[in-house]
């Protein structure tokens, strides 16, 4: 079940800060498709990340009660957790930015950042390197 566990939680991190990557790199070439393209594409991009951010959070939930509190890397935990906070703040910022351009692009960056630091604090969180 650990193999398993860590397996989902890797996929679905990855598919939410990939996926980031990835549509930040397709917005420019959207917006030559037609003023609502861009929209589209971020709407389709939802519905595959939110689903994937919310089983990363449950996976790394499961991942803490595998673990012996006595044992957790702090501050390396807290750190981590406090970047997926920022990560889904910065998204919801995003999302709900309603053509806000300064909405858009704080939240957009905050998400961004704040999932790439959650990921290399998850990395340090699981293999205890801190």
């Amino acid at each position: 079940m650990t193999a398993l566990r860590l397996f989902l939680h890797i996929l679905a991190a990855s598919v939410w800060v990939g996926g980031q990557i990835v549509l930040a790199g397709l917005v420019p070439t959207a917006r030559t498709l037609g003023p609502d393209a861009p929209k589209a594409v971020a709407a389709a991009f939802n519905r595959i990340a939110w689903p994937a951010f919310g089983l990363a959070v449950l996976t790394g939930l499961w991942n803490l009660m595998a673990i012996d509190l006595g044992d957790l890397p702090h501050p390396w935990v807290e750190l981590h957790l406090l970047a997926v906070v920022l990560t889904a703040i910065g998204a919801a910022v995003h999302t709900q930015a309603k053509g806000n351009k300064a909405m858009l692009a704080v939240g957009g960056a905050m998400s961004s950042l704040f999932a790439v630091a959650a990921m290399y604090l998850g990395v340090l969180v699981t293999t205890n390197v801190g």
